[in-house]
């Protein structure tokens, strides 16, 4: 089965995932906004959360929306707000997702999303959903939680 992990990683966490499933020979595509979120951690916060809050959409940087070649798509996204980041939203609307097996890895601070996993059911009823808490300080738990990926 051909899986492509397609995410993004404001603070690292997502990178930790990628070199993770890259290891388990998983395509990996990271997603770089246009626009980035101001350096200071403060303002990154409050603009961050309140984009993700109003479900914005970034432009990206050269992301190629073809998932034609691949069985399962992994879509991997800090959660902001309780919601999914601004790229991974925008990334949703581009992809053609039937017929694919859909998994999503959400990376937060306190490892649980319950809005974000409500909505994700709805629109992809038979997603499945992996919830990490800050992979990159819990590196130890990705071999347990991401195995049968």
């Amino acid at each position: 089965m051909k899986k492509i992990f397609i995410y993004y990683s404001l603070s690292g966490n997502g990178d930790v995932v990628a070199n993770y499933l890259k290891e388990k020979k998983v395509t990996i595509s990271k997603v770089i906004p246009e626009k980035q979120l101001p350096n200071n951690m403060v303002l990154r916060i409050i603009k961050g959360g309140f984009l993700a809050g109003i479900n914005h959409k970034d432009k990206l940087v050269d992301f190629n929306n073809d998932v034609s070649d691949y069985d399962e798509v992994i879509i991997g996204s800090p959660i902001w707000n309780g919601k999914l980041s601004c790229p991974i939203n925008t990334v949703l609307d581009s992809l053609d997702l039937k017929e694919k097996k859909i998994t999503f890895i959400l990376y937060s601070g306190s490892g649980e999303a319950p809005k974000t996993e409500e909505i994700l059911k709805e629109r992809f009823k038979t997603c499945r959903i992996i919830h990490l808490k800050e992979p990159k300080n819990n590196r130890e738990v990705l071999s347990e939680v991401l195995k049968n990926i």
